[in-house]
This record gives structure tokens, sequence and C-alpha cells, in this order.
């Protein structure tokens, strides 16, 4: 079943590899034969379901998640069950893709205004001032 993103995207099931391995803390009596934790894979770089530019913004926020192969590895083993550690794989991985989703706002440079120059320089020449006049008193002045 293919993973779903909200804003109508698609991840195909050949994007995405699920492994299971065992899962690390205390156990208890199955502690050596259950494999609940689960390595969500999914191929960044031979994916055809995203844009370059989302991409891009996605290798950016995967961050050590991102593998050398250009893959990200998400590891869940929160839950107790293989079933709830898939699913928390999966929301993980949505909610990265959503988040690269998002086209960020370009900046446009601005200058102040000339009123707000002004004040700058009227609050520093109070400052300096008032600094001025704390000092000693000179009988020269």
């Amino acid at each position: 079943m293919p993973l779903e993103v909200p804003p109508n995207v698609s991840i195909p099931d050949r994007d995405l590899t699920e492994t299971f391995v065992r899962s690390s803390g205390p156990g208890g009596q199955k502690v050596n034969k259950v494999s609940s934790a689960v390595q969500l894979r999914f191929d960044l770089a031979g994916t055809t379901a995203l844009q370059e530019r989302v991409k891009a913004r996605l290798r950016a926020l995967a961050g050590r998640r991102l593998t050398d192969d250009g893959a990200i590895l998400i590891i869940a083993r929160n839950q107790r069950t293989q079933e709830g550690n898939r699913r928390e794989a999966a929301a993980r991985l949505t909610d990265l893709i959503r988040r690269a989703l998002v086209e960020p706002k370009t900046r446009k440079p601005t200058k102040p205004t000339r009123t707000s120059r002004e004040r700058r320089l009227e609050r520093k020449a109070h400052s300096r001032q008032r600094k001025r006049l704390r000092g000693k008193v000179r009988w020269d002045e």
C-alpha cells in the first residue's frame, strides 16, 4: 500500500523498504525472540514522486537520518508491537515529507525608514548625553 501524504503526493511501494529488527532496551521473557523495531528506508535519490526542489529540502530536513546512498532511514522502536512501530515510522516519514513540501517564503530586503533612522540617532545622542552626565564634574565646563 503506497504512503499517502496529504497535498496529493503518493509515495510508491518500490521506494519504501521495511526491515524488522530486535528492539534495544530491557526485555523480558521474549527479549531474544521478537523483532518489533522497524527500520523504514525511503529511497530519496531514486524516487520520481517528488520534485527536485522538494528532494533538496527533504535532504536538509533529514539530517543524520540521510544515508550515504541517498536514502532516508527511520528507526521506530517506541511501541511494543511491530504494527505500532510500523505506523509510527510511516507517520514520521509522512511528517518529514509534509514539512519538505512547504516552500519557504523568499526574504525581501527592506530599508529602515528615514524617521526610524532619525529616532535611532536621537536615542543614541540621548544615551550618550546621559552617560556623559554620570561622569565626574569638571570645573572647566
